[in-house]
């Protein structure tokens, strides 16, 4: 962990299953702004995701055969401030514990479409109702490393801060309200570039090409993995410095 201008500590406990070999990545898109130039608003969301239009497919493919998921971002104004609703997982799950991560989940059956999949799984895992989001666009679809299921991530706002929100008792460790000012700080987000090598992670052998790995360094906490690619593209788009490409 790293202390910030102010003294305060960033980082979490978070377990990063880093190959050898890393190096320093790009900055951030938005670096090139200053702080009031990253700014933006619930009415610039919704404009600006309106006319996007639909992710691109997961460069992995997405075979239905091998299940589908969603998870939603979602925002609101929060004293004069936009925040995003994001978990902690519980640090006694099999995979991916203690993660920061959008609320989401696999696709069931009885799910129409996988918006219904993001707003059913949001009011599962920490009590947000459907009829409280309003679904803006979606981010470019992707593949973790963990799963052969392929992701949709869903941008959606709130005309009012979440009435109660209650984390899902044997999923969800804390519910975390972050400021869309701290996500874009310089002291926030850093990039580094893993270069081969393999490492045990999710239960399994992952071997690991060359790739930019993104994190977002908050007061407790480390956003890391799919989560981060997530929040760099949509955070990217939002300031619209840049719209990356998704990468795992």
């Amino acid at each position: 962990m790293e202390d910030d201008s102010t003294g305060a500590r960033r980082g979490g406990p978070q377990e990063i299953p880093r190959p050898r070999d890393v190096k320093k990545g790009q900055p951030a898109p938005w670096s090139v702004l200053d702080q009031t130039e990253r700014l933006f608003s619930l009415d610039s969301l919704r404009s600006i995701f309106g006319s996007r239009g639909p992710g691109a497919p997961s460069p992995q493919g997405e075979d239905p055969a091998k299940g589908s998921a969603a998870v939603l971002a979602a925002f609101w104004e929060e004293e004069d401030d936009l925040a995003v609703l994001l978990t902690r997982r519980r640090w006694n799950l099999r995979t991916h514990k203690g993660e920061v991560s959008f609320p989401g989940g696999a696709r069931d059956s009885s799910d129409p479409d996988l918006v219904t999949t993001a707003l059913r799984e949001a009011h599962e895992e920490v009590g947000l109702g459907p009829s409280e989001v309003h679904i803006v666009g979606e981010l470019d679809h992707l593949t973790t490393v963990s799963s052969d299921r392929f992701i949709v991530p869903y941008v959606g706002v709130l005309e009012r801060p979440p009435a109660r929100l209650n984390p899902h008792e044997s999923e969800v460790d804390a519910i975390l309200r972050v400021s869309v000012t701290e996500l874009l700080a310089d002291q926030t987000y850093r990039q580094e570039i893993w270069h081969g090598g393999d490492r045990v992670a999710y239960g399994r052998r992952i071997v690991y090409d060359q790739r930019p790995i993104n994190f977002f360094e908050l007061h407790g906490d480390t956003i890391w993995g799919a989560t981060a690619t997530m929040l760099t593209q949509l955070l990217a788009i939002a300031t619209q410095t840049r719209d990356p490409g998704t990468e795992t």
